[in-house]
C-alpha cells in the first residue's frame, strides 16, 4: 500500500537524519525520487492522466512532430550527413519519440540516404519496458554484459533504437540531443544569503513535531556554498543542480566534437527566479517534505547557469518561450491542417484543448521554455560562405 511504503521511506530518511545530521535538499531529492525501494520514479513514474503530471507529448502530438521537424531542419541545415544519432535523455513512457519517428517516417523520402538510429538514456527499469511496448511494441532483447546498451530494438518504423543508464555509454557521432522535462527532476541544493555569508539550506528533523521534516540553515559554510555559488550571484537565494551542469558539459563537449544539436524543453527561468521548489501528487501542488516518495519534486530550470557551464564550448539559443517557439516551428498551420482533417466534432474539440493547454500564456505557453545548444561554425560564419540558414523555433521556420 501506498501508505505503509510512505512509512518506509520517512522512516529511513528519519534515521538517517538522526544518526547523521541534516542532510542537503539534493541528498534529500534523490532518497525521494530514486530510493531503490521506495523512491517515487523507482516505483511509479507517474506520468500521464492518472498520474501526478501531465507532460506536453501526452497531451498531443503535434508538439512532438513540431521537435521532429526541428531535428531534420538542422541535419538539413549542416548538409545532410549520411548519419545521425537521436538521443534522448528521460523519454518517460516513449511519447514523444514515437511523435519525432512518426515524422521521420513520413519524410522517409528526405531521410532516405540517411542512417538514423535512437538511443535513449533511461535508469527506471519500469519506464524503459514502457517505452519498449510503446516504440517496438515488445521487439527487444536485453543486451550481454560486455556491451554500454543494456537492451536494444527495433522501432515500429524498422529504426534501431537502443537503452543505457548513462550517457557516457552512448556511443560517439553526429548526434541530436532531447533533454523534455529532464533537468527540472534533477536533485537541486538551495542557498540563503545571511549576514554571515552564504548558508546551504538543509533538510533536518522537525523536533517540535514528530515524524515531520523542516528546513534548516546550515550553521557554517558547506562543500556547496564554497563550489556552487558564482561570485557575481545577486540574488539572495539560489538553487543550483550540479548534476545539470554536469550533464550539459557532457553534451556541449560532445556537439562541440562531433556536431549535432541539443533541445532542452522544460520549466525554467534565465537566472531570475529563486525559491521554485515544488512538489506534485495527483495534479496538486504537495507540500516538499510532507510523505517523501508519494509526490514528483521538481524545480524550475535554471539556463543561466546552464549556459555557464557548456563554458563556451558550444553557442546556446533561448531560453524562449514554448509558445514563441512551437508558432515559428508553424504549430498554427498544423492545427489547420488537422482541423480540416478531423472527421468529428469531439477531435476538434480535443485540438482545439490541446493547443490552448500548449499555447496559452496561462498554461503551458509561458512557463516553459526551450533552450538549445549548437557547434560555434552553425551560427559564426566562415567567410566567403553561402548564408547560414536560421536556426527553426528560434526564428520562423523557412521550409524551402
Amino acid at each position: 500500500s501506498g501508505a505503509g511504503a510512505e512509512a518506509v521511506l520517512l522512516r529511513h530518511l528519519w534515521r538517517k537524519l538522526r544518526a547523521s545530521g541534516p542532510v542537503t535538499v539534493a541528498e534529500y531529492m534523490r532518497e525521494a525520487l530514486t530510493n531503490p525501494a521506495q523512491g517515487y520514479y523507482t516505483r511509479r513514474g507517474g506520468i500521464g492522466e492518472s498520474g501526478d503530471f501531465i507532460t506536453s507529448p501526452e497531451i498531443s502530438q503535434v508538439f512532438g512532430e513540431l521537435i521532429g521537424i526541428w531535428f531534420i531542419s538542422e541535419w538539413m541545415a549542416t548538409g545532410k550527413p549520411s548519419s545521425f544519432q537521436l538521443v534522448e535523455l528521460g523519454p518517460g513512457r516513449g511519447t514523444l519519440t514515437e511523435d519525432i519517428l512518426r515524422v521521420f517516417n513520413q519524410l522517409t523520402s528526405v531521410l532516405s540516404k540517411c542512417d538514423v538510429s535512437v538511443h535513449l538514456v533511461e535508469v527506471s527499469p519500469k519506464l524503459s519496458e514502457i517505452q519498449a511496448r510503446m516504440l517496438t511494441g515488445g521487439k527487444v532483447q536485453p543486451n550481454t554484459e560486455d556491451k554500454s546498451a543494456y537492451m536494444e530494438g527495433v522501432s515500429k518504423t524498422g529504426i534501431p533504437i537502443f537503452w543505457y543508464r548513462d550517457i557516457q555509454d552512448v556511443p560517439p557521432g553526429y548526434s541530436f540531443y532531447l533533454a523534455h522535462e529532464f533537468f527540472d527532476a534533477l536533485p537541486i541544493h538551495k542557498f540563503q544569503r545571511t549576514e554571515k555569508g552564504w548558508r546551504e539550506v538543509l533538510v533536518d528533523i522537525d523536533p517540535e513535531v514528530p515524524d515531520q521534516l523542516r528546513f534548516v540553515l546550515s550553521p557554517s559554510s558547506t562543500p556547496g556554498t564554497e563550489n556552487f555559488i558564482q561570485p557575481e550571484e545577486a540574488r539572495d537565494h539560489v538553487e543550483v543542480c550540479p548534476e545539470a551542469g554536469v550533464i550539459v558539459q557532457r553534451l556541449a563537449c560532445r556537439i562541440e566534437k562531433d556536431g549535432g544539436a541539443a533541445l532542452v524543453a522544460d520549466y525554467g527561468h534565465d537566472g531570475t527566479k529563486t525559491d521554485t521548489f515544488r512538489g506534485f501528487r495527483n495534479h496538486k501542488l504537495h507540500d516538499v517534505l510532507s510523505a517523501p516518495g508519494t509526490a514528483d519534486l521538481t524545480a524550475d530550470v535554471d539556463f543561466s547557469y546552464l549556459r555557464k557551464m557548456t563554458q563556451e564550448r558550444t553557442t546556446t539559443l533561448g531560453p524562449i518561450k514554448q509558445r514563441e517557439f512551437l508558432k515559428n516551428m508553424g504549430i498554427d498551420l498544423r492545427l489547420q491542417v488537422l482541423l480540416q482533417n478531423s472527421r468529428d466534432t469531439a477531435t476538434r474539440e480535443q485540438l482545439l484543448h490541446s493547443y490552448d493547454m500548449l499555447m496559452n500564456p496561462e498554461k503551458m505557453g509561458d512557463c516553459f521554455n526551450f533552450f538549445a545548444l549548437l557547434p560555434h561554425h552553425r551560427l559564426v560564419q566562415p567567410e566567403s560562405k553561402s548564408p547560414l540558414l536560421p536556426v527553426a523555433g528560434f526564428n520562423e521556420l523557412l521550409l524551402k
